[in-house]
């Protein structure tokens, strides 16, 4: 049984995906790494450094099934080096002459921060894939209901009308940018690492230049202006973009856990039957999804802290720094990926009352529309005064729980300038959206123009 939630045959499809959970098996992995130490053989014989006959032993025989990995974890332990045991392993498998060219001049960070930068190019597609997606279910919303009155809330209270379709283009428009800062960032962390002992790349000579761009073309990854041995910036951008989008993720999942609340009950998530919200209290239906995003949210922030500690490296190389990215790395790979699945299946399957929407806007008595009659009476007495009579109104008829207009009529000073006839045009839910449904078309147009640019494009 595993200890592990990510491998838990219970639970790990709360935290993570299958397609994530694949690239990241620790087989996997030590193939990516073989499978690099090959591409970097036949570079190195490319540019006349390794024999390339031993180059094409070294690719033929880095295959993961040749190796006895009770061996390479027994060899790991006994050198406590990170790679030492698969190097020997992998020696041991191979003809004699090409032994000792294996791994020839490289350190554990040139394998490693390139099978990261590999890692990061395959959940970048991910990601892209995935935000994609969940824009897409968010555009929806929001052209579908547009015009579909609520209250907005400010300070966790009833403000002003809005429309549910503004609230779902603001999450489609957060998603987009997270697609712009994913696009402009896989210049940079989309790179090989290659520098030797130190970074300087002198074990190869006069051959290093050539070396590192025949590498960095066989990987199908950019030279790095220098070796990045302990410069984890990248490592660290590429972590806090995933809490970004985790974030967004998760407000859209806090927002949609609070809005189904049976008090509010605008909206709730897709439901399932036979799925039990509790064993001791059958009536109740929990918010699972919404809830689950948040909780995801929180994990990845959280790496993204530790990710941005590791920026702080000494000298010329410090293990305290990349090795910690062995563990926040993949975790926030699996926690953002399978966030971005569940917020997918949230929004395709959401349910939106509009009635209920509409009635809480109702049920307020008007007071949420107190903004227009404060625009209407600014015009006769200035805004600051007319801030303080309406709230002088509007405190003492909440008081009373009589009506907006109510109140307002039976102050005298307010009275004095505005009518029943001048309030009653003021007081409709559609006059107060001001450009709410502009700004979903705004939105919805603009992705429809980019998406329509891109397929030109290609």
């Amino acid at each position: 049984m595993s200890t592990s939630l990510f491998d838990s045959v219970l639970y790990r499809h709360l935290w993570g995906t299958d397609e994530v959970r694949e690239l990241l098996d620790e087989s996997r992995k030590l193939q990516a790494w073989l499978d690099i130490i090959a591409v970097l053989a036949e570079a190195q014989a490319e540019v006349g450094i390794v024999p390339q006959d031993c180059a094409q032993l070294i690719r033929e025989h880095a295959d993961v099934s040749l190796l006895d990995i009770d061996e390479v974890a027994h060899q790991t332990r006994a050198t406590g080096h990170s790679t030492l045991g698969l190097i020997r392993c992998l020696q041991q498998v191979l003809p004699e002459r090409a032994r000792e060219w294996v791994y020839f001049g490289a350190t554990v960070q040139d394998i490693t921060d390139t099978w990261f930068a590999t890692v990061m190019r395959s959940i970048s597609d991910t990601v892209e894939r995935d935000l994609s997606s969940l824009e897409s279910e968010a555009l929806r919303l929001a052209e579908q209901h547009r015009d579909t009155i609520m209250c907005g809330r400010t300070h966790g209270q009833p403000g002003l009308p809005i429309t549910f379709g503004f609230k779902a283009a603001v999450w489609a428009s957060e998603l987009r940018r997270h697609r712009d800062r994913l696009r402009e960032g896989r210049i940079r962390w989309e790179v090989v690492q290659l520098g030797g002992a130190l970074g300087t790349m002198e074990f190869w000579g006069d051959s290093a230049l050539p070396l590192l761009l025949a590498f960095a073309q066989r990987m199908r990854l950019s030279v790095p202006d220098i070796p990045w041995l302990t410069a984890r910036d990248r490592i660290a951008e590429f972590v806090t973009l995933l809490a970004m989008v985790s974030a967004t993720i998760g407000k859209i999942g806090q927002e949609i856990y609070q809005l189904q609340r049976p008090e509010i009950g605008e909206v709730h998530e897709p439901r399932t039957p036979g799925v039990v919200g509790s064993i001791t209290m059958p009536h109740k239906i929990n918010p699972e999804i919404s809830e689950h995003l948040v909780t995801l949210s929180r994990l990845v922030r959280a790496n993204a802290s530790t990710a941005l500690e590791c920026i702080l490296s000494e000298h010329e190389r410090d293990g305290r720094s990349w090795k910690s990215e062995w563990v926040v790395l993949p975790e926030a790979c699996q926690l953002t990926c399978v966030a971005m699945k569940l917020g997918i299946d949230l929004l395709r399957g959401l349910h939106v009352n509009a009635h209920r929407m509409k009635h809480n806007v109702i049920a307020r008595g008007g007071y949420v529309l107190s903004a227009p009659a404060l625009r209407l009476l600014a015009g006769a007495v200035g805004k600051h005064t007319a801030q303080q009579m309406i709230y002088d109104a509007t405190m003492k008829g909440q008081r009373d729980q009589c009506t907006l207009i109510e109140a307002l009529l039976s102050d005298s000073r307010v009275r004095r300038h505005l009518s029943a006839e001048d309030l009653a045009t003021v007081t409709e839910a559609h006059s107060a959206l001001g450009l709410a449904p502009h700004f979903v078309d705004r939105v919805v147009g603009a992705a429809g123009q980019e998406e329509r640019k891109k397929a030109d494009d290609n």
